[in-house]
């Protein structure tokens, strides 16, 4: 899908986005894995900034997202929580910072979306300072077998209506990457992972 419609689907669902209330689940996967932030945060895909009200207080977030209207919302949400953030209107594929520029990277629910996951996981590995830590949640194909074959039957019209697809291999991407994991949980089948890292050597 080229970069416009996909950007413009995700204007689109920012109201939606913003007023979206997710479960005590899920809730908890994001407290749980954005309290081992720390220093300057960069977040991939800030979306309507779902994450803000888990980090903890003293970090400084860059917040990136492609979509205008997405970045808009995180800009309420960081402010309502007195979040110290800046925003960045650009499509991660794209962008480029200094080498060893952060000491905390978050990405939650966004490698389901680019069109090249690995060079998005190369810069991440570059862009984390030695001694830093990559927190990911992130969801995929599940392992188990009726599940995976549903997901893969449904995934190109999922992909179209929302941008987003359902049937990556976020472990095996990982693994491929070279980032180094130090723990992975796993729920829904193994469909959503969250995942403790640090960049390669």
């Amino acid at each position: 899908m080229e970069k416009q419609k996909l950007r413009r689907i995700f204007d689109k669902q920012a109201t939606q986005y913003e007023k979206k209330r997710e479960g005590p689940m899920q809730k908890r996967w994001r407290q749980h894995l954005l309290s081992f932030a720390k220093g300057e945060v960069l977040e991939l895909a800030v979306g309507a900034g779902a994450n803000f009200p888990f980090y903890p207080s003293e970090v400084k977030v860059t917040a990136t997202d492609f979509s205008e209207a997405m970045i808009e919302k995180a800009k309420r949400a960081a402010k309502n929580h007195r979040i110290e953030s800046d925003f960045i209107c650009s499509d991660i594929e794209e962008m480029n910072f200094s080498n060893q520029s952060f000491d905390t990277i978050v990405s939650t629910l966004s490698f389901c979306s680019y069109d090249n996951p690995l060079m998005v996981l190369d810069k991440i590995n570059r862009w984390c300072r030695p001694g830093g830590q990559i927190l990911l949640m992130e969801h995929g194909i599940s392992s188990n077998l009726a599940v995976s074959v549903v997901q893969k039957s449904l995934n190109p019209l999922l992909y179209r209506m929302y941008g987003c697809h359902h049937t990556r291999n976020i472990l095996g991407l990982i693994r491929e990457s070279g980032i180094k994991v130090d723990k992975v949980e796993s729920y829904w089948l193994n469909m959503v992972h969250l995942i403790w890292a640090k960049p390669r050597q």
